[in-house]
């Protein structure tokens, strides 16, 4: 049996201890490892250069916002128009107080002084002026061509109760319900106190058919022109009678009195308006 070693290292030499470290390899054992050297950092910086830059270019583009508003509102009010007065001059005809004047609706009349003027609804509501109230959209009265009229009468038992009367649809003052402001002239038939005459007894049934017996009563009435806008007296159409020369076929009556009293004449009104608006 023969004894074989292995072959010899060819990096050790017999004797000639441990093998040398190679590049870049760990230190031989027993020796501190060199520590990495840095440098000793930079102190930071402290300069508000940045911060100064930042704020200038802030303030710059405010300052460029305030200018262009100022040049809008320069633009705004750059025209031609000259500058409203504000100072306080007094409204015409509304005394020393500046900005409270009232201006008048077109076809209505200037605010008047009576507490009683009133703006009408309906063709009925012009019969207030016949109790002094102007009528504040009615046309103004301008002299009698052209004018449009409505009469009023009214009852002896109630004197501030008014009723439409009678006006000939074929002449040229007649004016339908819708068209009340168109009307310039309103006639007041107002009852004359103490003019009743012997009553005339008609017969007539109640709704329960039963018979009744009426006093049909005449009377006269004073027929007045007023301009509606105003309720200004413009002429008289003198007196009108309210004959019962026969009894209605329809008739409205007091049933407490058991009284009814005649309408005013419708010819002797048609006549009134025809000298009046002619």
């Amino acid at each position: 049996m023969s004894d074989s070693y292995p072959p010899p290292d060819p990096n050790v030499t017999p004797w000639s201890g441990p093998p040398a470290p190679q590049q870049g390899g760990y230190p031989p054992y027993g020796q501190p490892s060199p520590q990495p050297y840095y440098g000793t950092p930079p102190p930071p910086d402290t300069s508000n250069k940045g911060l100064i830059i930042g704020l200038v270019a802030g303030a710059v583009v405010v300052i460029l916002a305030i200018c262009g508003a100022g040049i809008g509102i320069l633009l705004a009010y750059d025209n031609d128009e000259p500058a409203r007065d504000t100072s306080s001059t007094p409204t015409p005809g509304t005394g020393s107080t500046p900005g409270t004047g009232t201006v008048p609706t077109p076809g209505q009349a200037d605010p008047p002084n009576n507490n009683n003027a009133m703006t009408a609804r309906y063709s009925s509501d012009l019969a207030n002026a016949c109790d002094g109230s102007p009528i504040l959209n009615a046309a103004p009265y301008n002299g009698p061509a052209g004018a449009k009229a409505y009469t009023f009468s009214n009852n002896p038992d109630r004197p501030t109760s008014w009723s439409s009367t009678y006006v000939p649809s074929d002449k040229s003052y007649y004016a339908k319900g819708a068209d009340f402001q168109k009307v310039s002239v309103v006639g007041c038939l107002s009852f004359d106190e103490g003019s009743q005459g012997a009553p005339k007894k008609c017969q007539y049934k109640d709704k329960a058919e039963k018979q009744v017996t009426v006093d049909y009563v005449s009377s006269r009435y004073t027929l007045t022109f007023h301009a509606a806008r105003t309720a200004e007296k413009i002429g008289d159409g003198g007196t009108v009678t309210a004959p019962t020369n026969r009894c209605p076929s329809f008739i409205s009556y007091d049933r407490n009195t058991m009284r009814a009293y005649a309408t005013p004449d419708s010819g002797t009104i048609e006549a009134a308006l025809d000298r009046f608006l002619s």
